[in-house]
């Protein structure tokens, strides 16, 4: 059976959706999990875990200090080390025997301190009426394929001009820690099309030997 980590994932949504199809996953975070499967959840740093065998790695790394939605803050960033850290801890991913790898963040300062990403998806090709430009960075691993486009769901417009997704806008009402947590949300189509895609393949191999 395969053996997934998915790393930085405190809502269980992808590690959830493998565990339907009968995949052995675990979730990670230093966080308590919310998905209700403590059972499936090691609440830890994941830097130890990256040095054990699994047949795939999926990773959430924090994104905070470098999203482009912050580059207003950058330079304080920069100054304090703060961005460095979110960097070297999302490169941890980037370096590990594991031979399926796939690392997701929003638009951000890594597909130059780093590479571009392989792939960016919106959670509307996937079934849900939202909109969220998501990249990921693959190893091992074919491109997501769109399995439902749907409608992008309600924009709100500025005074400046500049638009955003209704439901990213109203998250400005929330203290930074559960903004934070609302916007890296997973959502259910992209999971689904994670587990389906990615996951139900090394089923189909085991099952094949």
């Amino acid at each position: 059976m395969g053996k997934i980590l998915v790393a930085c994932e405190e809502s269980q949504a992808v590690t959830i959706k493998m565990r339907e199809l009968g995949i052995e996953a675990y979730s990670c975070d230093i966080e308590p999990c919310s998905g209700g499967r403590p059972e499936w959840h090691l609440q830890q740093d994941v830097t130890p875990l990256l040095e054990q065998e699994w047949d795939m790695i999926i990773a959430f790394p924090p994104c905070t200090h470098i999203s482009v939605s912050g580059a207003r803050w950058f330079e304080q960033k920069r100054k304090d080390g703060r961005q460095q850290q979110c960097i070297d801890f999302f490169m941890l991913f980037t370096d590990t025997g594991c031979e399926r790898v796939a690392i997701e963040n929003p638009v951000g300062i890594m597909s130059t301190s780093w590479r571009k990403p392989d792939q960016i998806i919106q959670p509307f090709q996937f079934g849900d009426n939202f909109s969220k430009k998501t990249c990921l960075w693959l190893k091992g691993l074919p491109d997501l394929v769109p399995t439902k486009i749907v409608d992008k769901g309600e924009q709100v417009t500025f005074a400046s001009g500049k638009s955003m997704s209704k439901w990213m806008s109203d998250s400005f009402g929330l203290s930074p820690k559960e903004r934070a947590r609302v916007r890296s949300k997973t959502f259910e189509g992209i999971a689904g099309a994670m587990a389906q895609q990615w996951g139900k393949p090394l089923l189909d191999l085991e099952g094949a030997d």
